[in-house]
């Protein structure tokens, strides 16, 4: 069976347009990969080549492509694949300048609010191209974390060296954290369910059942005899007790 031949349609987003900033070169050369392969498989070497160029406009970038045109047309170069353009394009506007913006944006990356989860993947983008490994990688990772679980993994008996090893505990700890934040919420609720009162009684209701009740004991009297007083005595009565007015 063909590929392609089954199966939904795929949409693949076009790369922004490149103009030549070191920060954006890393995503432009990403989205650049990805749309080729899902979408330009079947087209020519300069075929690829072209499109990638013709999403690299305005800034420096300009005069860079019009560069790399010139040297196509009179043949002094040619490209065997358009990873070769990529790549090139990549050492062109990236280089050192991009790993300061990478290491920049690392260094001032928190966690904040953020799952784990969604801060390790944060973190490992900010991570790439920016030459933090090994030790100095690990340190800037617990900086960035929340106080809470960078406390509990100080306590642990084996403290961990690799980063990886770092992103698996961190993110159990936190599913642990939320999820036991969530069981003492469902709780708390429930306890606070049981306890409430089930009815509550307002000032008017027992006005009401004490003047029902000295109804029932002046109809259990003897006949003739007035046991608890004209209705307007009740009546007075129940609004000097309850604080009404005549």
């Amino acid at each position: 069976m063909e590929r392609g031949t089954t199966g939904p349609k795929v949409e693949v987003a076009t790369p922004a347009i490149f103009n030549g900033e070191a920060g954006k070169v890393e995503g432009f050369v990403t989205a650049c990969r990805l749309y080729l392969r899902m979408k330009m498989r079947e087209a020519t070497v300069e075929e690829q080549v072209f499109w990638v160029l013709s999403h690299v406009q305005g800034g420096s970038a300009d005069i860079w492509k019009e560069n790399v045109l010139e040297e196509l047309e009179s043949g002094e170069m040619e490209y065997e694949t358009a990873e070769e353009l990529l790549t090139t394009l990549k050492k062109e506007f990236g280089g050192r300048e991009e790993e300061s913006v990478k290491a920049a944006e690392l260094r001032k990356l928190e966690q904040g609010g953020r799952t784990m989860e969604k801060f390790v993947q944060e973190f490992k983008q900010a991570a790439r191209g920016s030459r933090y490994e090994g030790r100095p990688l690990v340190e800037e990772f617990k900086r960035g974390m929340n106080g809470g679980i960078r406390r509990k993994l100080m306590k642990v008996e084996n403290l961990l060296t690799s980063i990886e090893n770092w992103y698996r505990r961190v993110m159990v700890l936190d599913r642990n954290w939320r999820e036991s934040r969530r069981e003492e919420e469902r709780l708390r609720k429930k306890e606070v369910g049981e306890t409430e009162p089930a009815t509550t009684i307002g000032v008017a209701e027992e006005a009401t059942i004490a003047s029902a009740g000295d109804n029932r004991a002046c109809s259990n009297g003897r006949s003739g005899e007035n046991k608890c007083g004209s209705g307007e005595g009740i009546r007075s009565r129940s609004r000097a007790e309850y604080g009404g007015t005549s």
